[in-house]
């Protein structure tokens, strides 16, 4: 379970982020939800180890380390958004830049990544500036899971996305979330999308937390109204 106490994060002499507090369970999706600005993608970065923060984050009680490749060794893999694939890379070699956190002997695709994504098995020698951007977010998806994360970040994976993509990979979330082997935060502002996978919403508002709920009918048009207005 990861749990973020208190988060807070400046840049540029603004506060981006003001005390937010926010609970990923094992084996359930943790959706953040809000406005454009309101501080989703900064509050991943800094969960990721990307921003310097104020406050604590841990991982199944242990207090994780500063720094982007401390905390992607201590299990946190994230998707960002825009998904940073390595254009004049293959596809190959995308995924192989996974391995930088995993000790030599796990210095392999598994096959089960090319079940999840089968595009990708039939295009390992493509560059992945020639791939389309649905079949780049299977990539970014892909590489984040080989480095075997307790905790996966997925910030905004179906935009600009076709949509028998989107498909594909909400059904990949939801069979990740179904093995139990990791705690899912995703940020996404497509509403059906995000409250068909979520167990929990939370949603910001101006870099604070505006609601922190478990996903259920009642709350449904409440939710919506706090995230589209």
């Amino acid at each position: 379970m990861l749990e973020a106490r208190d988060i807070t994060l400046d840049y540029g002499g603004s506060r981006i982020l003001n005390g937010v507090d926010l609970t990923a369970e094992t084996g359930c999706v943790t959706c953040v939800m809000g406005l454009n600005g309101m501080g989703k993608t900064s509050l991943l970065k800094a969960l990721a180890g990307r921003h310097p923060m104020g406050g604590t984050v841990t991982l199944d009680g242990q207090a994780l380390p500063d720094g982007a490749k401390a905390r992607a060794q201590a299990g946190i893999a994230y998707v960002p958004q825009g998904r940073e694939i390595f254009a004049q890379l293959t596809v190959a070699e995308n995924l192989a830049t996974g391995f930088a956190c995993l000790p030599r002997d796990d210095h392999h695709v598994p096959e089960h990544i090319f079940d999840l994504f089968p595009v990708l098995r039939d295009m390992r020698g493509r560059r992945g500036g020639d791939l389309s951007g649905g079949q780049q977010q299977q990539l970014a998806i892909a590489r984040a899971l080989i480095t075997k994360p307790k905790v996966l970040l997925l910030d905004e994976p179906t935009e600009g996305i076709q949509p028998n993509i989107i498909d594909q990979i909400g059904r990949v979330i939801a069979g990740l979330r179904e093995a139990g082997g990791m705690a899912i935060v995703l940020v996404e502002q497509r509403f059906d999308f995000a409250w068909g996978l979520a167990d929990r919403i939370v949603a910001l508002r101006r870099g604070s937390v505006l609601r922190d709920e478990l996903r259920t009918t009642a709350v449904r048009e409440d939710v919506l109204a706090d995230v589209s207005v």
